[in-house]
């Protein structure tokens, strides 16, 4: 799985997906570049790891590998950026932003990325019969034009398990992706430390 987690097949899943989903990067439909671009999340507004700390790497162009389990294919392509943030354990997290053509445009991605991030467990058990996937919703948050906060649980048939955190959340024409992951289920999830983290990743937005 991706952020840095051990399982072997989910790290398969994303470099299947990207086999199909390199349009990603692709500049068609971007928008032109603004003179303020979105600025993204630190590594201290990430929810709190109770043994280590958060790195946050550099911003960087193109769609991140971390998402591309869930996001690898259908997607429109536009100038995406993107931050990943690390810990010295199995917790990693990242960012990916783009800024569309318009706030109709933004709307509509921002409404296609939730979409394929609630079908994201039906399409991983589809293609991966070892794996067994199950999405949650974790409701809207009341932020600029509004988030998704989504769960997604993993486990192979020996026993491998991951649990990834993901949001879509927009500002006008921009629209943001936070996802965060790590080993195990429901449970170890900081359900409410990442819907905190989303709000302050639109709010930061601008």
């Amino acid at each position: 799985m991706p952020m840095r987690t051990r399982a072997a097949t989910l790290a398969a899943l994303t470099v299947a997906a990207l086999a199909v989903g390199t349009a990603l990067t692709a500049p068609a439909g971007a928008a032109p570049e603004e003179a303020a671009p979105p600025r993204f999340l630190a590594a201290s507004e990430l929810p709190p790891h109770p043994s280590s700390t958060w790195t946050a790497g550099p911003v960087t162009d193109g769609f991140p590998v971390e998402l591309a389990h869930c996001l690898g294919e259908g997607v429109p392509a536009y100038d995406y950026r993107h931050r990943v943030f690390r810990t010295d354990l199995d917790t990693g997290a990242v960012q990916t932003t783009v800024v569309t053509g318009s706030a109709a445009k933004g709307k509509a991605l921002a409404a296609l990325l939730d979409k394929e991030i609630r079908s994201c467990a039906d399409r991983i058990e589809r293609s991966y019969p070892d794996v067994e996937a199950e999405g949650r919703y974790y409701g809207s948050l009341p932020v600029e034009e509004g988030a998704q906060v989504h769960g997604l649980h993993t486990e192979t048939s020996w026993g491998a398990t991951d649990i990834h955190l993901l949001s879509v959340g927009r500002d006008g024409k921009t629209v943001t992706v936070v996802g965060w992951g790590q080993l195990g289920d429901f449970d170890d999830a900081p359900v409410g430390a990442f819907r905190k983290t989303t709000k302050k990743a639109v709010d930061k937005l601008y």
